[in-house]
C-alpha cells in the first residue's frame, strides 16, 4: 500500500523541474557542433595596451609608408646636380660624376666660377706680358708658350692694348679621371675689345674700336687629393 505523497514534496519536485527548464531556455544545451566565439574582438583595456603611444619607441624609417604599400623604395635622382654647367646629354657628366667620386668635396659650380676669373685674368695677364700671373696660373709647358709669344712680341716692339668685355656663356665641354689627375675641360664665349700696335704706334692686328666674338677651349687639371685646392691651365685651343 503506498503511502499518499506529501503536498510539499509535490510542489518542490514542480518547482525544480521549472528552473532546469529556464535555464534551458536561456543558455541552450552544447551539442558539439556550435560555432566558436569570434575573438576577433579585444577587450578594452588588452586593445589599448596594445595601441602604440605618440611618441613611443616606434620610429618610422623614411620611406617606410612606400614600403608598407609594396611600392618600391628608390633615391630620387638629383635631375639638377648639373644643370647650366653642361649641355644636354654632355659627355661630360660621367667625367663629373668620377671626379665627384674620386674626390668628395669636388664643387662644379664652385669649380666653373674659379674657371671664369681665370679665364679674365689669364687673357688680361697675357695681353699686358703679367709673367708671374701667369706662372700663378698655368702648367709649365703652356706658361713656355705663353711666354715665348710674349717674348717674340716684345723683340719686335709691338704691344697689345685689350678690354675684356663680358663672359657670354661658359660650359664644361669634357671631364674625365686619367690616373690620379683630373682634368675638366671649359668652353668660353667672350666679348673682347683687342688691337696690337707695332713700334711705330700703327695697327697691326685687331682694332680699338670693335667688339669681336672669341670663342676658347681651356682644359684645367689638378692632382686628387692634393692639398693645393688650385686648378691650372693645362691646354688651349681657339676655335674658329
Amino acid at each position: 500500500m503506498h503511502e499518499p505523497l506529501d503536498i510539499t514534496t509535490i510542489i518542490f519536485a514542480l518547482l525544480a523541474v521549472f528552473v532546469v527548464w529556464k535555464l534551458r531556455s536561456v543558455l541552450g544545451t552544447r551539442t558539439g557542433h556550435e560555432k566558436q566565439r569570434d575573438r576577433s574582438f579585444t577587450p578594452r583595456r588588452e586593445e589599448a595596451a596594445r595601441q602604440p603611444l605618440p611618441g613611443g619607441n616606434v620610429i618610422r624609417l623614411p620611406g617606410a609608408a612606400a614600403a608598407d604599400a609594396g611600392a618600391p623604395v628608390q633615391p630620387k635622382p638629383d635631375a639638377d646636380q648639373w644643370k647650366d654647367l653642361v649641355e644636354p646629354d654632355s659627355r661630360a657628366i660621367p667625367g663629373l660624376e668620377a671626379i665627384a667620386g674620386a674626390e668628395p668635396g669636388f664643387d662644379a659650380r664652385a669649380f666653373l666660377a674659379g674657371a671664369k676669373s681665370a679665364y679674365e685674368m689669364i687673357v688680361t695677364a697675357f695681353a699686358k706680358g703679367d709673367r708671374a700671373t701667369l706662372r700663378r696660373l698655368l702648367a709649365d709647358d703652356v706658361y713656355e708658350s705663353f711666354t715665348h709669344a710674349i717674348t717674340d712680341r716684345e723683340g719686335r716692339g709691338d704691344r697689345v692694348e685689350m678690354t675684356f668685355v663680358s663672359l657670354e656663356k661658359v660650359t664644361i665641354d669634357d671631364a674625365q679621371v686619367k690616373g690620379s689627375l683630373a682634368q675638366i675641360t671649359v668652353r668660353f664665349l667672350s666679348k673682347l675689345i683687342t688691337a696690337t700696335y707695332d713700334k711705330s704706334g700703327a695697327v697691326i692686328d685687331g682694332s680699338p674700336e670693335r667688339v669681336v666674338d672669341m670663342t676658347d677651349i681651356w682644359t684645367f687639371a689638378r692632382e686628387i687629393g692634393s692639398r693645393d685646392p688650385n686648378w691650372r691651365l693645362v691646354a688651349t685651343e681657339t676655335a674658329h
